[in-house]
């Protein structure tokens, strides 16, 4: 089993991030990987990578790339990726990402990606003046998985049409290019996480919680300290009715919902069991409570997170490492694809 997930690195990882993925990959990798770093199953392992190359598809300022990078590598690491255990990189020191997004240009069919609809969201109205690189984003994303063979690749909702898609040209690869018996690529399987809790922002529940709003009320961030996760989950916007004993009282009531999912998603209860311990309670009992968790929780992630974020030496090194490991996975199916395009390499 070879898990192989990205995230952008744009910093600033949020509350919404940890619950939605950060934490099952921490998981994913205590359950492949034992205790020393040795794998439990046989050739089994987890690569996770910061998405830099994918960051450029949109206007960027390189000085916060850098920095977004750096201080997402000590946010992952914070929060229980361990560099001994699982395969920790950034794209742009493995330039094959890019080669074999190039490879595999030929394979990808435009009605394929006409029918992405992340591309549509992000270039909106402006489709023309958006960059090829957006377009193409998705061809990048199979380069990301089927260069290390992965088997499984953790989506959410947003991604799964982008993993079809890896799909789809993988198989047209081997079916044009290999024979039945030796084909080039595996094709990765999805794993939807069962606990992958969503959250919304503190100040409208109908909306993601994201790095991208304005309000730094709107969110938890890794970097809060217990002073101010205290005064945002004081603040959260909530409604002025009690809580109902089971969740299907909370219909229509999204900052309700919202503040018990992320006190259930904390303490590893259900929101039912939340709501027997607070139904009937009004939020004057149950954001005090809330508090008090979220603070227990970041606090050790919050304080190895301060430590690593400007220990530049240290960051380097954890990403050339993983790099380096990332290089070697990749060779062999790097290789494979120009041999079985026929290109000469000398």
């Amino acid at each position: 089993m070879r898990v192989v997930s990205g995230i952008q690195p744009t910093g600033n990882l949020h509350l919404g991030n940890y619950l939605g993925a950060i934490r099952n990959w921490v998981r994913m990798q205590d359950e492949i990987a034992g205790a020393d770093g040795s794998t439990k199953e046989e050739g089994g392992e987890c690569l996770f990578f910061l998405a830099d190359l994918h960051a450029i598809s949109m206007a960027h300022d390189p000085a916060a790339l850098k920095a977004g990078t750096l201080e997402m590598t000590a946010a992952l690491v914070a929060c229980g990726i361990d560099p001994d255990k699982s395969i920790l990189f950034n794209q742009a020191q493995v330039p094959a990402h890019a080669e074999l997004q190039w490879l595999l240009s030929g394979t990808a069919r435009m009605g394929w990606l006409n029918r992405m609809t992340q591309f549509k969201d992000k270039s909106g109205k402006n489709r023309e003046g958006a960059s090829i690189a957006l377009f193409t984003y998705p061809v990048l994303q199979a380069a990301d998985v089927l260069l290390y063979q992965a088997t499984h690749v953790p989506v959410g909702d947003d991604q799964k049409q982008h993993l079809e898609l890896a799909r789809d040209i993988a198989q047209k690869f081997n079916g044009d290019f290999c024979t039945e018996e030796a084909p080039v690529f595996t094709l990765p399987e999805p794993i939807v996480p069962a606990e992958a809790a969503r959250i919304m922002s503190l100040r409208n529940g109908s909306a993601k919680m994201s790095k991208s709003d304005p309000s730094e009320m709107s969110r938890i961030n890794l970097h809060d300290d217990a002073d101010m996760i205290t005064k945002k989950i004081k603040k959260a916007k909530s409604d002025a009715d009690d809580l109902p004993s089971e969740v299907a009282g909370l219909e229509g009531r999204p900052e309700a919902l919202n503040l018990v999912t992320i006190y259930a998603a904390i303490t590893g209860e259900t929101a039912d069991s939340v709501l027997s311990q607070y139904g009937g309670k009004g939020f004057g009992t149950l954001k005090p409570a809330l508090a008090e968790v979220l603070v227990d929780a970041f606090a050790p992630i919050s304080a190895r997170f301060r430590e690593l974020k400007d220990d530049r030496e240290s960051l380097d090194a954890i990403l050339a490492r993983g790099a380096a490991k990332a290089r070697q996975r990749g060779e062999d199916t790097l290789k494979q694809t120009y041999d079985a395009l026929g290109l000469v390499r000398g």
